[in-house]
């Protein structure tokens, strides 16, 4: 089958590999369309970031792998333990664990010491047009939605486990730093867990325009207007809950300061490299600050996919504002990655479909 194999940076290639095995627990997923997500563009840029180069210690595999982990799709076999017909709809959980170690043991298996994720840590992707995969990482969805729209889930579960991390309440005001495909995520979930007002600071006026899509209350441009004064200027001492999802040095110390004495900064961003903070900011306003890491996994990897896809058929979630290109997975390079490199392309989120 066709693959896109990871080598190294800017060294994406298409390669026919050997489509791998069903094991007696596992579950062959014929790939619809898996989503571009901003770790695969960092480790396309300047990577390996998070792809190891050295045997993975729960994979066994290194350079080069198979990319892709925002997929969707339909079951093309089933192992003979598991228990799901050919056809079915589905999404994976593509956290991967060692089920040794003590996060395991605790049930947060998106904290594994020896963790890592399918289509970055070895053990297939959704860059290829199937994908064999252990049942538990696998969720079902119904037949009534699209499977494009599914291979959001992965994405828009990110944003549904840091609103939970942030400890966000009905009718606190939130302030969201950057609004790329997480950053509107994170502004869905917010508004679906009662956020009010919802501000969201992003330099690109197209990313702008579809945080309001998303249900934003106010949008600032911050190379022309100063968030931290503007939001301190509308919200009597800053808001509840601010959300760094730009990755920046800048947006993380803008979070911190337009937050309110008592109230919480929670970091989504995955940094290439270190930041400075003033640890004051954080000490003096008893700030909290919060990380937060992928969503539950595991043996658990329904649970918070399953929110996710029940405001998906409520309609609290909306994947459509962020799909802005459909490519074949032949031109990967050309009209993916390097589209989304691209600014005055003005790509959200690029699905691939093999």
């Amino acid at each position: 089958m066709r693959a896109a194999r990871y080598y190294g940076p800017k060294d994406v290639r298409i390669e026919d590999v050997e489509p791998d095995t069903v094991g007696p627990n596992d579950v062959r997923v014929d790939v619809d369309a898996c989503g571009i997500c901003g770790s695969d563009l960092g480790e396309y840029l300047g990577g390996p970031i998070t792809i190891p180069d050295e045997p993975h210690p729960v994979t066994g595999e290194q350079l080069p792998i198979t990319m892709g982990h925002e997929l969707s799709g339909t079951v093309a076999e089933a192992g003979e333990n598991v228990d799901m017909a050919v056809g079915t709809p589905v999404v994976m959980n593509p956290i991967v664990w060692c089920g040794d170690c003590q996060y395991c043991d605790e049930g947060n298996y998106r904290l594994c010491t020896s963790g890592g994720f399918i289509g970055l840590s070895g053990g297939g992707g959704g860059f290829s047009e199937n994908i064999v995969v252990s049942s538990e990482k696998i969720v079902p969805i119904p037949d009534s939605m699209s499977l494009e729209h599914a291979a959001l889930v992965e994405p828009f579960t990110v944003g549904v486990h840091a609103v939970e991390q942030s400890g966000l309440r009905s009718g606190d005001a939130a302030a969201v730093f950057g609004s790329g495909p997480i950053g509107l995520t994170v502004v869905q979930a917010a508004i679906a867990a009662g956020a009010d007002p919802v501000y969201v600071s992003e330099p690109q006026a197209a990313r702008r325009a579809r945080a309001t899509e998303c249900g934003a209350d106010v949008t600032i441009d911050p190379l022309e207007t100063d968030p931290v004064e503007q939001i301190n200027s509308e919200v009597e001492g800053g808001v509840d809950v601010a959300f760094e999802v730009a990755g920046v040095e800048q947006s993380v110390n803008q979070a911190l300061t337009a937050t309110r004495s008592g109230g919480t900064t929670t970091i989504v961003s995955i940094f290439e490299e270190s930041v400075e903070i003033n640890p004051n900011d954080i000490v003096m306003p008893e700030q909290t600050v919060v990380g937060t890491a992928a969503y539950t996994g595991g043996p658990l990897s329904g649970r918070e996919f399953g929110t996710t896809i029940r405001k998906f058929a409520s309609g609290a979630f909306d994947p459509e504002p962020f799909i802005t290109s459909r490519i074949a997975l032949e031109d990967i390079v050309t009209d993916g990655f390097e589209a989304l490199l691209d600014e005055d392309r003005e790509e959200v989120k690029i699905l691939v479909e093999p």
